[in-house]
């Protein structure tokens, strides 16, 4: 169940950042990329996902970060949500397409 909302807020991600899926699983470290990896980690803990699951979904997909950027990454977003309303705008909308 929990690789089901993973994979719709990967699809409402890519949709978002106008990126391809491919491009959110490699190993980049464009600016754009790195924003929706780190979106897609928020977005899964607080469904709530635990690190664990978040990185064994992004290993299946070809990429696979360790505990820190994961946990860095959620930190981060928290961040801009706070300075940003036009990033919360973006999490809500994301949050609001995902049915399960």
């Amino acid at each position: 169940m929990k690789k089901d909302v993973f994979n719709q807020y990967v699809d409402a991600i890519v949709s978002k950042f106008d990126i391809e899926r491919e491009e959110l699983f490699t190993a980049t470290k464009r600016r754009e990329i790195v924003d929706a990896r780190q979106m897609l980690y928020y977005l899964c803990s607080i469904r709530p996902m635990t690190i664990g699951y978040i990185q064994r979904y992004m290993t299946a997909n070809g990429y696979n970060p360790q505990h820190p950027p994961i946990i860095n990454g959620i930190k981060r977003v928290k961040s801009k949500i706070e300075t940003d309303r036009d990033y919360q705008s973006v999490i809500n909308s994301i949050q609001n397409s995902v049915f399960i």
